[in-house]
């Protein structure tokens, strides 16, 4: 494992001015918020597993995560600075199925 002794950046830090949401993402946060299934989380710290199906080889692994993390605080009312670990896959699939998988588990090994 290669580790940089630099302070990593946030968005927040790394963007100049506020930042509007798109019609775009609204109707697909919308969306979300609607096809979301009712879970009762455990206790954080949390480790989230997402799987992402792009049909687009070009998609970037992280360019969904963001998004698709800010939705799931707002269904499931945590707190995304609980999450201490992520598990990210792309997978490839047929253009019309796409899709996004997750689970939100508590992170056994607790963070230092």
């Amino acid at each position: 494992m290669i580790k940089l002794e630099i302070k990593p950046m946030s968005t927040n830090r790394a963007w100049k001015g506020k930042r509007f949401k798109t019609d775009e993402y609204k109707i697909f946060e919308r969306s979300m918020l609607l096809i979301l299934p009712k879970i009762k989380l455990t206790e954080a710290p949390y480790e989230v597993i997402y799987e992402f199906g792009y049909s687009n080889k070009a998609n970037d692994i992280d360019n969904s995560i963001k998004q698709t993390t800010d939705i799931l605080q707002k269904k499931y009312l945590f707190n995304d600075k609980e999450i201490y670990k992520m598990v990210v896959e792309k997978v490839i699939v047929p253009k019309g199925k796409e899709y996004i998988k997750f689970e939100i588990k508590t992170l056994t090994k607790k963070a230092q």
